[in-house]
This record gives C-alpha cells, sequence and structure tokens, in this order.
C-alpha cells in the first residue's frame, strides 16, 4: 500500500511544475510590449491647434485676448467681432446654442423657424411647384423657376441650383424619387420647415423676407445665421434676439433641468466668443 501512495504524489508534483512553466511563459512575453518605446514617444507631441489656423485668426484671438475667457453680452460680442480684421467679403454671423435636450428621443428635437426682422443679407434662390394657376404669381413673388417640367428636368439631371424649394402638399409626389439626392443637401420640402404649404405664394414672401429654419443638430445644437458683419449693431441684435425667442418658445414639454445650457457668437473665420445666457 506504501508504494502505491507514492505513485501519485511523484505525478502531482511534475504537474505543479508544468503548470508553474505555463504560467511563466505570458510574464516574460508581455515585459518587452510595456516598455516599447515607440508607444511612449507619442504623448509628448506638441498639441498646439492655433498653429493649424489661418494667420488672420490667430490674430484675432490675440486681439480678443481675455474676452475669449469669459462670458459676453450680446451687444459686447457684436462689437468684439466687428472690431477684428475682416476678411474681403461680407463674412456671416452665426448664432451656435446648445439646449439641455436629449435628441434621441424625437420628442425632444428643437425645429421651427423663426422670420429675421433684418433679414440674412444673402439672396436667396427659391423653386416653386405649384398648381399651373400659381406659376405666373409664384414668379412675380420672388421664385426664379416655377414650371414643373423645368424643375423635374434638373432634378433628373441633378442639376440643384436652388437654395430653397417650395412645394404644395398636392406635388410632393413628384418627389419621391429624388428624396435621396435632395434629403441629404436639406431640399427636400417639408411641412416643420414650413416648405409644403397650401400657401406657397405667402411663403416664397416671407423666406425672402428673411425666414429660416433652425434645428438640434445629433449633439443638441441649433446653429444658425443672423445677419452679416455689415450690419448694424442694432439689426444683428434684432435678429439674434428674434432666433433667441424663438428657440426659447420651442422648449419641449419632456425636456427637464436647465433649458439654454450655452451659446456662442461667431462670424466667418473668426473664433467664437461665449454669451452670457442670463442676459439672453
Amino acid at each position: 500500500m506504501a508504494e502505491e501512495n507514492s505513485q501519485p504524489e511523484v505525478i502531482i508534483e511534475e504537474e505543479v511544475v508544468e503548470v508553474i512553466e505555463v504560467v511563466e511563459e505570458p510574464v516574460v512575453t508581455k515585459e518587452p510590449q510595456q516598455s516599447n518605446p515607440t508607444k511612449q514617444a507619442k504623448p509628448g507631441k506638441p498639441r498646439d491647434l492655433l498653429s493649424k489656423k489661418s494667420k488672420r485668426y490667430r490674430k484675432s484671438v490675440e486681439k480678443l485676448g481675455k474676452n475669449l475667457d469669459s462670458p459676453q453680452t450680446l451687444a459686447s460680442a457684436i462689437k468684439l467681432l466687428k472690431s477684428l480684421d475682416q476678411p474681403k467679403f461680407d463674412s456671416t454671423v452665426e448664432l451656435h446654442i446648445r439646449l439641455g435636450v436629449d435628441v434621441k428621443h424625437a420628442d425632444q428635437i428643437v425645429r421651427g423657424t423663426v422670420a429675421l426682422p433684418h433679414g440674412t443679407g444673402k439672396a436667396v434662390k427659391i423653386y416653386a411647384l405649384v398648381e399651373s394657376g400659381d406659376i405666373e404669381s409664384a414668379m412675380k413673388a420672388g421664385a426664379i423657376e416655377a414650371e414643373e417640367e423645368k424643375i423635374i428636368e434638373q432634378l433628373e439631371k441633378g442639376q440643384l441650383e436652388f437654395d430653397i424649394l417650395v412645394a404644395t402638399p398636392a406635388k410632393m409626389p413628384l418627389l419621391g424619387k429624388y428624396a435621396r439626392v435632395l434629403g441629404p443637401r436639406g431640399l427636400m420640402p417639408s411641412p416643420k420647415a414650413g416648405t409644403v404649404t397650401q400657401n406657397p405664394i405667402d411663403t416664397i414672401g416671407e423666406l425672402l423676407k428673411g425666414r429660416v429654419e433652425y434645428k438640434t443638430d445629433s449633439y443638441g445644437i441649433i446653429h444658425i445665421p443672423v445677419g452679416k458683419i455689415s450690419f448694424e449693431d442694432q439689426s444683428l441684435t434684432d435678429n439674434a434676439h428674434a432666433v433667441i425667442s424663438a428657440v426659447k418658445s420651442a422648449k419641449p414639454s419632456s425636456s427637464k433641468g436647465k433649458y439654454l445650457i450655452s451659446a456662442y457668437l461667431t462670424s466667418t473665420m473668426s473664433p467664437s466668443l461665449e454669451l452670457d445666457t442670463t442676459t439672453l
């Protein structure tokens, strides 16, 4: 019996040795990977984002100085933007508003239209798909094209030579086959945008006077133009207040907590200035 008991002890010791050897092997192979000098060198690279910006942009940052670090009133932000060196073209002034909404829920997507008191300063090209009896009226209202055959012909060729397409509900079936072309470019008429309407003539007039659409993006931010840098200060102020008022009125009932999280004012090729939301 003593001889039978001695054999298992030897076998157990051999198995323990083998297990230890297997465990030790990966430990040895991991050590060189952890001390790889190539991977450790990456964090040391400079990350100066300003170096990638234009010379005018860097100059603007330098001129604005500490004003970039503190929220501004709308009036002061407009004056600061106007004090910067401007490009040769009339740059667009934009308002960017971050809202306390969860756009993953459809009922918290903020979308609507607002009429800017002083317009956008941009010439808008409008096409209109209307009833045959309204073609002449649509052209007189300001549409640059209202003949159905010509519009469809251009869509067939992929020629999207317009900024806004207005259509009556009866004409919408004609656009179904072009949804993949119009949709991604934001050109598909929509009831929510006010471009599918029973009153296309009035809609054309409103759009030309400065009615613009706003909608939260995937981050809950609204980006909307409020005029040109050449506008009078008061005109930019009036337009911005019209946008803010419309956005506040569009607050979803399901949105809880703070609604107006932050707001920034910027112009083409310039830094953004944070606005003091308590003054808006």
